[in-house]
């Protein structure tokens, strides 16, 4: 590997920082994702059957004090209730929220797939400069000796093809894996807050609060 790494030239170097920050990114994006989605889940089972209950204001001291991205969804809901609007009010104060609250979940993952697709180009790129050092080389060569310089050269210029989509495919795999897990993230509080919705909308528990 250490060979292969050092045949294929400058353009190994630059699809290697590649890769590296790419994967930084991923392993950021993946840890916020998974306590973002780990937080959500348990502030819901605690605060559902508080909802349930009709304890808005325990509700609301309960969101007030945790920062999971539930929280700050329903956080606006549940003080536009607590002025006694109507459903329509707060369904608009939680979707503003939900606007807040995306941009933050999709932060840094579409620089994954960029970084995916210049550590290919710059594959390309070495192949092709490397074609071209090795056709310049072999020119003055002794014709004898040119089929083999030349196909020496060609399987060192494959190498830098080779190490992007080596680089390419991980990156991609995760820009899917990321895209997919804050598309989960998204239906999972969009569900929660038309579920909260429901409960603190509903005439019953409008008896109960009041």
């Amino acid at each position: 590997m250490i060979a292969f790494f050092f045949d294929g030239g400058l353009f190994m170097w630059p699809i290697m920082l590649v890769f590296i920050v790419g994967m930084g990114i991923c392993a950021e994006r993946w840890y916020h994702l998974s306590r973002t989605k780990l937080k959500s889940r348990n502030m819901w089972n605690q605060l559902q059957p508080v909802l349930v209950e009709g304890e808005f204001e325990k509700a609301r001291d309960m969101v007030e004090k945790d920062d999971s991205a539930l929280s700050k969804m329903l956080s606006m809901g549940l003080v536009v209730h607590k002025t006694g609007r109507r459903r329509q009010d707060i369904e608009i104060a939680m979707e503003e929220s939900m606007m807040e609250i995306i941009p933050d979940l999709e932060q840094r993952t579409p620089y994954v797939a960029l970084f995916s697709n210049i550590a290919t180009l710059l594959g390309l790129l070495g192949t092709i400069m490397g074609l071209i050092e090795a056709f310049t080389a072999v020119s003055n060569a002794n014709p004898a000796e040119k089929a083999d310089l030349l196909s020496a050269s060609i399987s060192v210029a494959m190498n830098t093809t080779a190490f992007g989509l080596i680089a390419a495919i991980p990156l991609l795999i995760m820009h899917a894996m990321l895209t997919t897990t804050t598309a989960q993230i998204v239906d999972s509080l969009e569900m929660a807050s038309v579920k909260a919705l429901n409960i603190i909308s509903s005439p019953t528990r409008r008896t109960d609060a009041a």
